[in-house]
């Protein structure tokens, strides 16, 4: 299994034979406004034959038209219902809906999905568009947990826990987001995100072989800085019991898991 964290919720999956890009976003600027700091870690026109994309949700930092419109449309875009609905409406008939709680199948690889905890809709109109998914890829002899964008509650693990830990099986790898929001606007953030410290939490919680940390190093934001949140996520590292199983990819970077 290789892994390679192209940029913020972008990562390009090879498991079990089959690869899979998640929320492509190859974007200059964020919402046309916000600059990219770095780099996609690798260029959109060199990414190899792909055999899914995979959305979580509809915010316009993991469903960038622009990188869709410049992606094959010949391989499966997997997504939430209510987003799927709306991609086959905007002309994207290559778009799947997988539902929580629902399964499909990308060549050997079985993709789960669950609702994740964040509301993921486009605008601040369109509710009826909020779905937001979590996946777990099961390619066999190895596994992967994406979190999307989500917050920490007693039901995020739940996915892993029921297809792997209550089967007697493992997690190897767990994608996880991180965010470090001002402290005037922690309160709300964490109601569906991460912070640093919760993802660590997560990591413990879904007792994952790996850890490797996204949603960082790739736009200017808002309310706090692109490095911001893995600068804190550092200095947590050292003083984490297993700091060893700790992977933080810079752009372009690619772990190999045996």
């Amino acid at each position: 299994m290789r892994i390679t964290y192209i940029g913020h919720a972008t990562l390009l999956l090879e498991i079990a034979g089959v690869t899979i890009l998640t929320d492509p976003n190859f974007d200059p600027r964020l919402a046309r406004i916000l600059p990219r700091v770095a780099p996609p870690g690798i260029a959109l026109q060199d990414l190899p034959k792909l055999d899914a994309i995979l959305l979580t949700h509809a915010h316009s930092d993991h469903l960038s038209f622009d990188s869709l419109d410049a992606l094959p449309r010949s391989v499966p875009l997997i997504a939430p219902p209510a987003v799927e609905r709306w991609l086959v409406r905007k002309g994207y008939v290559h778009a799947v809906p997988i539902a929580p709680d629902g399964a499909l199948r990308v060549g050997p690889v079985r993709v789960h999905a669950a609702a994740a905890t964040h509301i993921g809709s486009r605008y601040g109109y369109d509710r009826w568009r909020a779905d937001a998914n979590m996946y777990l890829l099961d390619g066999e002899s190895h596994t992967v947990f994406f979190a999307g964008d989500t917050a920490l509650t007693p039901d995020t693990h739940r996915m892993v826990q029921r297809h792997l830990h209550e089967a007697g099986r493992e997690l190897d790898l767990a994608l996880l987001p991180i965010g470090h929001p001002p402290q005037w606007k922690l309160k709300s953030f964490r109601e569906g995100h991460l912070t640093t410290d919760d993802a660590l939490a997560l990591f413990d919680i879904l007792q994952a072989k790996l850890l490797v940390p996204y949603h960082w190093g790739t736009f200017r934001h808002v309310f706090s800085g692109a490095h911001d949140a893995i600068n804190v996520f550092r200095t947590r590292i050292p003083e984490h019991p297993r700091r060893d199983a700790i992977r933080v990819l810079e752009p372009g970077e690619a772990l190999e898991v045996e």
